[in-house]
């Protein structure tokens, strides 16, 4: 019985009904595009719960400010050593343009978190984030290419400056 049932009629299909389920839809799901809703206030449960502390993080808690004031503070003096002491240093234009963009990138990260959170706006969050990825990573090949076909982003501000 069991071995007809694995190879008999059943198992082709030709014992079922033609009504079957369009398992293909040309119409677009953007259930996942729309805004979640929020609770009144964003008050999640009651009063009287507990505070959740969050979960510490090296790179999303307090200590990211402590490196973009680092990064802030570092990038005062490497603007001016090229042009005070009159030569190109290619690590120091190297390190000056990774900074830089270091310092853009933290900076619109903090932008998205703040003005496009990942609470209400769920996938859209994401895709912001990951398109400052996308043009991070865009930027250093950018960089990589100006440092090795050029002679760096100081050169470069230089010839600007003279013409």
């Amino acid at each position: 019985m069991l071995a007809r049932n694995i190879i008999g009629r059943g198992s082709l299909g030709l014992g079922r009904s033609f009504n079957h389920v369009r398992t293909l839809s040309l119409k677009p799901n953007f259930s996942k595009l729309k805004l979640r809703d929020q609770p009144p206030g964003n008050i999640v449960g009651t009063v009287n719960e507990a505070y959740e502390i969050p979960l510490v993080s090296p790179y999303e808690s307090s200590y990211h400010w402590t490196y973009e004031r680092i990064l802030s503070t570092a990038l005062v003096p490497m603007t001016a050593f090229p042009f005070v002491m009159g030569v190109d240093f290619p690590y120091v234009d190297t390190a000056f343009c990774l900074a830089i963009l270091f310092h853009s990138h933290c900076g619109i990260k903090s932008c998205i978190i703040d003005y496009i959170p990942e609470r209400v706006y769920g996938f859209w969050h994401k895709l912001a984030c990951k398109f400052l990825s996308l043009g991070s990573f865009v930027s250093m090949y950018g960089i990589y290419l100006l440092e090795t076909s050029e002679n760096g982003l100081f050169d470069l501000i230089s010839k600007l400056w003279v013409s």
